[in-house]
Formats: structure tokens, C-alpha cells, sequence
């Protein structure tokens, strides 16, 4: 199957930018360089609200969609491998889901390395994690009706926190997550390049977050793909979505089985012919329309009160 038009439409502009590896950036560089590509006119979606907060000390974005009554809840963490990324660049898709699945959105603001090396975006995780569980009504929620999710590495702090939480999410949504920080799945040397999403990129990505740390690879805190059987066996329903043409795929895949031989209830969505990142592009590939429709039916389907 051959990359989509659209996809390949974008690694084409990236090329012809001939914009320098990001692994030979520096962290500030790098992020500033997805801020100027970042289309400040870009139309976005309207939601009923939107309000700046700080939520169990850490700066959050909520999204509050039309309509009355308590809400589900959707904790969302954006991608960029612990290092770029932020809200403000999560703010469309946010938007989307928001709307598309009727949940308040609460994304995150959390800290990034190498500033903030791990466990500080884990941490911030479980903080708002705690609190929605408690104290989500606040945000015209249901503690009753919670989801958590994300992009990437985002998809990897929302694995962890499904399984340091049992009981309080009824649906993880993994977007192309990073599951295995050993890399060591044959995906990541088939796409190693020419896909937007490098291996040499994300050893930059896990040099910054673990980088002289005295760490296990497998810690499933790190790499969720390891946690015990005994402990997947706990975690809420999975919204899964993969990538072909994807470094991450494989693990991807691997984690989906996993969960479903512990007993877990998984939908496996696979977008063979896209890239890495594509689901944050709805105004370049189309596809990422579908992959935002079908998280969105999962929500509706999962967190229906």
C-alpha cells in the first residue's frame, strides 16, 4: 500500500523546506521550528467554551462542548516526544474531539524535558488524573464518565496512567502511542526514515526525557508494553489507532494484543497508508477526519451514561 496522496503531500513540503535534521536541534530550536510552521490563521472549530485553569498544580486547557447536563470527561495529553508539543499546538484536534464526542476536554500543560526530565510529565498526569476523579463536576463533568487519551507520547502517559488508575477510566485512547523506549521492534528500523518520524529523531526524543537517568527501558512507567500481565489485565477498554507508515507501529500492534489476551476489550483502528502525526493534520490529509470520528464514536460509544 502506498503512502496517501495527501501524506505524501506533506512529507514532500517538508522536504522542500529543507529544514535541518531535528535531531541536530537543540530542544528550543526544535520547538521553535513547529511554532513557525503552525498556521496562525488556520480556521479552527467553535466550542461552546474554553477557559485557561490550573488543575491539582498543573496548567490546563478545558473544552466544554454545547449542550446541558453533566458531561464525560476526556483527560488529553498531546505528542512530541516529552519534548515539543504543547497545547496551543493540540488546540485543533482538541476542539474536534471535543465536539465530535460530546466530552469536556481537559489538555494538558505538562512539563516537558530535558527542563523537566521524567517522571515529571507522568506526574502531572496522575495529578489531574486524581483530581477529575474526584472533583470533576467542577468542570460540568461526570467522575463517573472519564477517559483519558493522547498522541504519541502523549498516547504513552495515557497507557501508564490506565494502568496505574484501575477503575477510574472506562476508555484509554492511544493515538500511534510510543509503548517500547527499547526500540526494539522491527517497525522502527522499516521506517527508520523518510516518514517525518525518524529513529534517529526519537533516540533525541528519549536521550532528552531519560538522558542520564538511572532508569530501567522496561520500566512500564516508561515503556508501558512491559507492565505484567496481572496489571493489563485491570486497564479500561482501549481505543487503539496505528499507522503504517509508522517507526511506532509495531508496538502499537503488540500492546493491542496484549490487552486483548488480558481480557481487555480493544478496537484496533489501522490507517495502513498514513504517516506518523497525520491525525494532528485534518486541513492537510482528510484521513485524520475519519481517525477523529471514529475516536469520537468510541467515547460516545464507551461513556454513554
Amino acid at each position: 500500500m502506498a503512502v496517501d496522496p495527501s501524506a505524501q503531500g506533506v512529507l514532500d513540503l517538508f522536504e522542500a523546506l529543507e529544514i535541518p535534521a531535528f535531531e541536530s536541534m537543540t530542544p528550543e530550536e526544535c520547538r521553535n521550528v513547529f511554532e513557525e510552521l503552525r498556521d496562525p490563521d488556520a480556521v479552527v472549530a467553535d466550542v461552546a467554551k474554553v477557559e485557561e485553569r490550573e488543575v491539582a498544580g498543573v496548567p490546563v486547557r478545558v473544552y466544554t462542548p454545547e449542550g446541558t447536563g453533566s458531561k464525560p470527561v476526556l483527560q488529553w495529553m498531546h505528542g512530541g516526544g516529552w519534548v515539543i508539543g504543547s497545547v496551543e499546538r493540540a488546540d485543533p484536534t482538541v476542539r474536534e474531539l471535543c465536539n465530535r464526542s460530546g466530552c469536556v476536554v481537559v489538555s494538558l500543560d505538562y512539563r516537558l524535558a530535558p527542563e523537566s526530565q521524567f517522571p515529571a510529565a507522568v506526574e502531572d498526569a496522575f495529578a489531574v488524573a486524581d483530581w477529575l476523579a474526584v472533583n470533576a463536576s467542577e468542570l460540568g463533568g461526570d467522575p463517573a464518565l472519564l477517559a483519558v487519551g493522547g498522541d504519541s507520547a502523549g498516547g504513552n502517559l495515557a497507557a501508564v496512567i490506565s494502568q496505574m488508575r484501575p477503575g477510574v477510566f472506562g476508555l484509554q485512547v492511544l493515538i500511534y502511542p510510543s509503548l517500547d523506549m527499547t526500540f526494539s521492534f522491527p517497525s522502527i528500523d522499516t521506517y527508520a526514515e523518510g516518514f517525518l518520524l525518524t529513529k534517529a529523531w526519537m533516540l533525541w526524543f528519549r536521550d532528552h526525557y531519560l538522558g542520564g537517568l538511572d532508569v530501567d527501558l522496561k520500566d512500564p512507567q516508561i515503556s508501558p508494553l512491559y507492565a505484567s500481565d496481572p496489571v493489563l489485565s485491570t486497564c479500561p477498554t482501549a481505543f487503539v489507532l496505528t499507522t503504517g507508515y509508522d517507526p511506532l507501529q509495531d508496538e502499537g500492534l503488540a500492546y493491542a494484543d496484549k490487552l486483548k489476551a488480558n481480557g481487555v476489550a480493544v478496537q484496533h483502528v489501522h490507517f495502513g497508508d498514513q504517516i506518523h502525526g497525520f491525525y494532528g493534520m485534518p486541513q492537510a490529509i482528510p484521513a485524520a477526519l475519519q481517525a477523529l470520528d471514529a475516536t469520537a464514536q468510541a467515547l460516545r460509544d464507551e461513556l454513554a451514561s
